[in-house]
């Protein structure tokens, strides 16, 4: 049975840093404060936001929730992003996906000053991270690096495999994992003969979206393992990787839930904290 990586655990360490942070912050009179707009009335958004607030207030940042009508144009919800964007109280600004067909999310992203956009989806951190400055990042791809450096796994010389090229995990966990000096490969729909490729990683990590895509066959022996997908099929949530089948033969796993999720809203209060030490400069 391979060590199942508790993604709970280190988030609760994660985000007992965090809070260390603000605490020193708060001592120069400074309270980093994340703003996050959501639009319309999605059962799932609603929750998620609800446990990003819950988690920030719990390690000192303040919290605000903007909520509008899904019918609200793109142009008014611009004008709310700019008006946060000018605000001092908010250091990191947040617009919960998807938002309604009308509205093009690469605009909205695109509007949020980059010096806030705690989610790091804007072409400026992307485009930073991808030459190897500094920059705010993506948070599930930032919670998968972090995850790997509090387990102790190294990256240096191993072989990873991602399957997925999104701009949220795939490509910039690519970079990340460079930087780190592992050798990567990237997978995706037009893959030829994926698990000839999967069965050669070292760290082998599923972003796709397809429950359960990732079967024993396709993976090496000892390999970690890491889960980033969540899927609500009719027996709750299961990722991307068939767990059962391949925790026999991993030799570590993150489970879903309870493995990348939680890490994914701390590395957002570690994004929040960073945009607020650097407003201070």
């Amino acid at each position: 049975m391979a060590h199942i990586i508790d993604g709970r655990k280190w988030a609760a360490k994660s985000r007992q840093e965090t809070a260390v942070d603000v605490a020193r912050l708060a001592e120069s009179g400074v309270r980093p404060g994340l703003c996050v707009i959501i639009v319309g009335e999605n059962p799932a958004s609603l929750s998620y936001v609800k446990g990003k607030e819950k988690a920030a207030t719990e390690v000192g940042i303040v919290s605000t929730l903007v909520r509008l009508d899904a019918g609200i144009s793109e142009a008014d919800l611009l004008r709310v992003v700019h008006e946060k964007n000018e605000d001092p109280a908010c250091h990191g600004i947040l617009v919960q996906l998807p938002l309604p067909p009308h509205i093009d999310p690469l605009t909205v992203i695109q509007a949020i000053d980059p010096k806030k956009d705690v989610d790091g989806f804007h072409t400026t951190n992307a485009g930073a991270l991808a030459v190897g400055l500094s920059s705010l990042i993506p948070c599930t791809p930032l919670g998968v690096m972090k995850l790997l450096a509090y387990e102790g796994i190294e990256t240096r010389g191993t072989h990873a495999v991602i399957v997925g090229r999104s701009n949220i995990v795939g490509k910039p966990l690519a970079h990340l994992l460079l930087q780190a000096d592992a050798t990567v490969s990237i997978c995706h729909s037009r893959t030829r003969d994926l698990a000839a490729i999967t069965r050669t990683a070292d760290l082998l990590i599923a972003a796709v979206g397809r429950p359960g895509m990732i079967t024993a066959d396709m993976v090496k022996s000892g390999a970690v393992v890491i889960d980033v997908g969540i899927n609500r099929v009719e027996s709750g949530l299961v990722g991307d990787v068939d767990f059962s089948s391949v925790s026999d033969k991993a030799g570590a796993i993150t489970p879903v839930p309870r493995g990348v999720g939680p890490m994914t809203i701390a590395m957002l209060l570690q994004n929040t904290v960073q945009a607020a030490q650097a407003a201070r400069v």
